[in-house]
């Protein structure tokens, strides 16, 4: 495995990419690692992977296709959560992590059965890590992005032959998809010491779809 270096001199930043199947314990393990060998300590983290949800009725889903879903949705976060929270607890300096999960989680649609149901499971996760870690300073929340604009939801809109002004008024009150860096400021909030108080929760940032 090669861990290529991705800088940013003028922002002050220091990238460190590592190739990883979070869905595999002992990649999730290289990555923590690799981690705490180029930094010293890991005091936050946002776990973020996906793939295109099943689009099946559940009287049809492809069991294949299922397990690799719920393997990188549900048990790739839990893998995740796992061994970032035994580096933060083994620091002893308390930490805050990040879930990514979805409006899924709480608005469910037809065709999307093992993406719905492992987002919810992502909620229910976040919770339970959040009620074990609180007592050692640890926080524990989620995000829960609406439709954001990246290639997946452009694919659709190329498959339906929609517009952005013709399909966002259907999943925001606001008529206009998210962009990726408004659900990274929403983590970096609750990465945040600005966010303190704050354990267990799940965050839309959905522009008032979940609302409706």
């Amino acid at each position: 495995m090669t861990f290529p270096v991705l800088q940013d001199q003028a922002a002050g930043g220091d990238a460190h990419f590592v190739q990883v199947d979070i869905s595999r314990s002992e990649q999730v393990q290289a990555l923590v690692a690799a981690t705490v060998e180029r930094y010293g300590r890991l005091d936050v983290a946002v776990d973020d992977a996906a793939i295109e949800p099943d689009n099946a009725l559940v009287s049809e889903f492809d069991e294949d296709y299922w397990d690799r879903l719920v393997s990188i949705d549900l048990k790739g976060t839990a893998l995740c959560l796992k061994y970032e929270l035994r580096q933060v607890l083994a620091q002893g300096h308390g930490g805050s992590i990040v879930n990514i999960s979805s409006v899924s989680g709480y608005r469910p649609q037809g065709y999307d059965a093992a993406h719905v149901s492992a987002e919810h499971a992502v909620r229910g996760l976040t919770e339970v890590a959040a009620l074990e870690n609180g007592p050692h300073g640890i926080r524990v929340n989620s995000v829960a992005p609406g439709a954001i604009d990246t290639p997946v939801i452009r694919a659709a809109l190329a498959e339906t032959g929609q517009t952005e002004a013709e399909f966002a008024p259907e999943l925001s009150v606001l008529n206009r998809f998210g962009q990726p860096r408004e659900v990274a400021q929403a983590s970096l909030w609750l990465c945040s010491d600005a966010s303190s108080r704050v354990t267990g929760a799940t965050y839309p940032v959905d522009a008032g779809y979940t609302d409706r």
